[in-house]
């Protein structure tokens, strides 16, 4: 029989009040045209303003400038410039060593075209052609030296031996120069803007980078690049694909809600809506003056798949309504009733898990908040407003209409329910809700015990954002077997009075602190002025290796320390750097570092003389994986509490908010289980994940939970009002569940790890919160709620929940 000829169009139904509902759904219902032309005209602004939005980064956005080390970096960063926001270039020569005429043209001009680059912090670049770069040398008449490249120049046999003899004078190698001395690096400070005022832009600088490497890496030269700058460029560069996978996102859950549906047209007004949201938050961002970053940039397609999983239960409540005979005004209308307050509640949840991560002093992370929220607060008018008034228009097909209670249309007709509908009903009878909930007692034990392991920061060498493959970490392997001061530094700075730099007493401290860091795992080498005397004595000492000693001899001290680079200490001579090189910056060798400087400041610093942490790179890091510690808890703290206070309003009872709350708990402990499977650490890149499937799970318990509830409370029995919750949302909650967990799984093919490390943890979480609504709640459920003996429901029961709904 043709589904249209069973459910005709029944127009407009006899005795329905306009003047009924909220206040809220009389004004946009009795208003549609009104509603209809202000998101359109919205459209079309929002959509205009998205063409300004920029995608690029900040080195100061990406550190918690908050903490105390780096407010110790900032305060004297003019001082320490190369130890921040710095990128370093090897030089290789393939064909033998770098004392070749070739070879040395080749990087002179690199340097000078590296050197008119705009951003460049030129006074502070280093390479062999610098004058800053010096050598240092005990003669008969004294001390000798000048820079490495001498003055006199000029390619000849003469002139490259000299240079070679200055390169082993000027303690250049395994710094500038590599151990083989086959390559040297070419190191560039930048500054936070060009010289135009404008902020520095990474995915052009890193352009053209690879445009000089594209120029000069050839006949015999190899070029390699690291740095800030350079990995937030090939981000940049990587994350354009994330196009084709938000691409590939909208056809597998465009497919997938056809497929339940079989009607095109709802299924496409819930995905032009998801859209709808995501055009008007790309357009509010540049009004906001927010550009989108590495780390922001996966935001849009989150609240796309917020808005189908919202838009789904609004299109099957619609569907549903119309299927039962009510007019597509009318059913729009009645599921705005049943639904917006559930909605508006998951939302609130979303945007509190958002909104939570504004504690977290790193400014990447309070702005990938702020624009999360935009865009979960944008969905308030296109899933929960727009869409229902747009059904209301253009309804849902009739055979749609009868798809959606053909599980309710077979049970009156005396057929039994869907095999999956009873297995998910033995969750609400004492035996299997028993079995559930022990074990998922059990399994939040064990993923308690592995979540313990969970470290904070990199777990890797290189770039753990980037595949171990790429590029810029093949390059990093490069630095790190090339030069024994690898690019992993971390920086000590020591604060004296004015001109006391140079003290015995001071300068035996640092000798004291270098000497055990050296013994340290994973330090690689150090540097500092205590080192430099020590050296420089051996030196004037005829190489005697007995006089590798600290003198107590002040005059001698302020000798070396006149010549000393300056590097070592500033102008005023109130601050000396001690300069340790890591062999990586995992979370463990960073953590080892800090806690053994820290002891060493504690028990030495003075009133006068203060050990203070930290600059370079992974001085910088090692602040950030402090901060996100610290937040880690406090922010699933916050933002449980936010979720269970929603919870609370909403239900107006804490034994369904339990039964809500619990499954969610239980998902956050296994998803951190599964990052230490992984190997996978919390930093600024995963921080955001667990917060945020927190915020989205709890949409599917608030969606099983509203009905069975509202059921409940009409006298059904824990199995019916289940079951009623089932086919109403629970089945959409399935659906989403679902489709968003493949959507966000092809994240795994990305070039981009931590992209492919957030589709992992969100498919989990998406899959596993799902479950928990589907399984451990109604478990929860029939110890926690009080429940009547199970009975199958009628056909009386049926039409008595379609006249409530009336």
């Amino acid at each position: 029989m043709n589904c249209a000829s069973r459910h005709p169009d029944p127009g407009s139904p006899d005795g329905f009040d306009p003047r009924s509902g909220s206040l809220i759904e009389r004004a946009l219902f009795n208003h549609r045209h009104w509603v209809l032309l202000l998101c359109l005209l919205t459209t079309l602004v929002l959509g205009w303003q998205s063409t300004r939005l920029e995608l690029n980064a900040s080195f100061e956005k990406m550190i918690p400038t908050g903490h105390p080390y780096i407010a110790n970096y900032l305060e004297r960063q003019k001082e320490l410039s190369g130890l921040g926001n710095t990128l370093r270039i090897a030089v290789a020569n393939t064909r033998g060593e770098i004392y070749d005429t070739a070879y040395l043209d080749t990087l002179q001009k690199l340097s000078e075209r590296i050197y008119l680059l705009p951003g460049v912090d030129r006074a502070y670049m280093k390479s062999l052609w610098t004058p800053a770069t010096r050598w240092v040398s005990v003669t008969e008449d004294g001390l000798d030296g000048g820079p490495v490249i001498p003055d006199d120049y000029n390619g000849s046999p003469e002139s490259l031996a000299e240079l070679r003899r200055n390169v082993q004078l000027s303690n250049e190698i395994g710094q500038l120069v590599a151990f083989d001395q086959r390559s040297s690096i070419i190191q560039v400070p930048l500054l936070a803007r060009t010289p135009d005022g404008k902020a520095l832009d990474y995915a052009v600088l890193a352009g053209q980078l690879e445009a000089l490497r594209g120029e000069f890496a050839k006949d015999g030269i190899a070029i390699h690049v690291t740095g800030f700058a350079k990995k937030v460029g090939d981000l940049i560069d990587g994350l354009q694909q994330i196009l084709v996978f938000f691409a590939v996102a909208i056809l597998i859950t465009t497919a997938v809600l056809y497929a339940y549906t079989r009607c095109v047209r709802s299924t496409l007004l819930v995905v032009i809506c998801s859209l709808v949201a995501v055009v008007w938050q790309l357009g509010l961002l540049p009004l906001l003056d927010f550009q989108l970053d590495p780390y922001s940039v996966l935001v849009p397609f989150l609240v796309f798949a917020i808005g189908m999983s919202h838009g789904a239960q609004k299109m099957n409540g619609i569907m549903q309504d119309i299927g039962r005979g009510m007019h597509r005004v009318v059913a729009a209308r009645f599921t705005f009733r049943r639904l917006f307050l559930a909605g508006l509640t998951a939302l609130l949840c979303d945007a509190v898990g958002f909104a939570v991560l504004m504690i977290i002093q790193i400014k990447v992370i309070q702005d990938l908040a702020i624009i999360a929220s935009i865009g979960v607060a944008v969905l308030i008018f296109t899933n929960l407003i727009l869409l229902p008034v747009l059904l209301s228009y253009v309804g849902v097909s009739p055979c749609a209409a009868a798809i959606s209670l053909r599980s309710e249309r077979a049970e009156q007709s005396g057929k039994a329910r869907h095999p999956f509908w009873r297995f998910l009903d033995l969750f609400t009878r004492k035996p299997w809700a028993s079995l559930c909930i022990g074990v998922s007692l059990v399994l939040a034990v064990l993923g308690f015990l592995v979540s313990l392991h969970l470290a904070i920061g990199d777990l890797d060498a290189g770039a753990p954002e980037l595949r171990a493959d790429s590029r810029y970490n093949r390059d990093d392997a490069f630095m790190t077997q090339a030069y024994g001061a690898s690019s992993d530094l971390f920086a000590i700075m020591v604060q004296t009075p004015a001109g006391a730099c140079a003290r015995y007493d001071v300068l035996r401290k640092v000798d004291e602190l270098d000497w055990q860091l050296r013994s340290l795992p994973g330090v690689d080498s150090t540097n500092s002025l205590a080192l430099l005397n020590r050296r420089m004595l051996v030196g004037l000492s005829e190489g005697n290796p007995k006089w590798y000693e600290l003198q107590n001899n002040q005059a001698m001290l302020n000798m070396i320390t006149a010549s000393a680079p300056r590097g070592l200490y500033n102008e005023a001579c109130n601050l000396l750097t001690l300069y340790v090189y890591l062999t990586d910056h995992k979370a463990e060798t960073l953590t080892r570092l800090v806690q053994h400087v820290e002891g060493f400041a504690a028990a030495n610093n003075t009133a006068e003389v203060k050990f203070l942490l930290a600059a370079g790179n992974a001085g910088i890091e090692a602040a950030t994986n402090i901060v996100v510690r610290e937040a880690n808890r406090e922010m699933l703290f916050w933002v449980y509490g936010a979720v269970i206070l929603l919870c609370l309003l909403t239900f107006r009872s804490w034994r369904a908010t339990l039964c809500a709350v619990i499954p969610l708990m239980l998902t956050s402990i296994l998803c951190e289980a599964l990052m230490v499977w992984l190997g996978i650490g919390v930093k600024v890149a995963t921080l955001p994940v667990i917060a945020l499937g927190v915020g989205i799970g709890v949409d599917y318990a608030l969606y099983v939970m509203s009905i069975l509830l509202a059921h409940l409370r009409q006298g059904a029995s824990l199995s019916e009002a289940y079951y009623r919750a089932l086919v109403s949302t629970g089945k959409v909650v399935m659906l989403t569940g679902v489709t968003l967990a493949i959507g966000v799984g092809t994240w795994m093919f990305s070039p981009i790890k931590f992209q492919a490390d957030m589709g992992v943890l969100l498919a989990f979480m998406f899959v596993w919160n799902m479950v928990g609504a589907l399984v451990l709640l109604p478990a929860l459920a029939r110890f926690l709620l009080p429940v009547r003996p199970a009975s199958l429901p009628t056909e009386s029961s049926v039409r008595q929940e379609v006249s409530h709904a009336s």
